[in-house]
């Protein structure tokens, strides 16, 4: 899966707050960031669903 790049704007406390937690999972701020948007994507139901392989 290739990544796309793009500006991301925000609040100063956000962005601390952000750093904090992702440094407390052990994760950039970058994987923090994805990581939070992908589970969101999940509970919406708007992520795609896990193919299931045939073995």
């Amino acid at each position: 899966m290739s990544k796309k790049r793009f500006v991301l704007r925000m609040d100063e406390e956000t962005m601390k707050l952000l750093e904090k937690w992702a440094a407390e999972e052990f994760r950039s701020l970058n994987g923090q960031i994805e990581f939070l948007l992908t589970k969101s994507l999940q509970r919406a139901k708007k992520w795609p669903a896990k193919k299931k392989s045939n073995k």
